[in-house]
C-alpha cells in the first residue's frame, strides 16, 4: 500500500481524469468487440447500474465532505 501511495503523490488531477476516461474508452472498445458483453448490457435491469454507481460513490463522497 506504501508503494501506491508513493506512486500517487506524483499524480494530480489531470491524471486522474484521464486514467478514468481511459477506463471509460476501453469499456466501450470491449463493448463494440464482444457481442456478448453488449447483449448482456441490453439485457441487464439499468437499476442495477444505479445501485452500483451509488454503492461506488459513497466512499468518495462521504470522504469529500469531511
Amino acid at each position: 500500500m506504501n508503494v501506491l501511495k508513493k506512486h500517487l503523490k506524483n499524480l494530480d488531477v489531470f491524471d486522474m481524469s484521464l486514467v478514468k476516461l481511459s477506463v471509460a474508452a476501453f469499456v466501450l472498445f470491449l463493448l463494440k468487440i464482444l457481442p456478448g458483453f453488449m447483449n448482456w448490457l441490453h439485457n441487464t435491469n439499468a437499476w442495477w447500474f444505479i445501485g452500483a454507481f451509488v454503492i461506488f460513490a459513497i466512499r468518495p463522497i462521504v470522504r469529500w465532505f469531511k
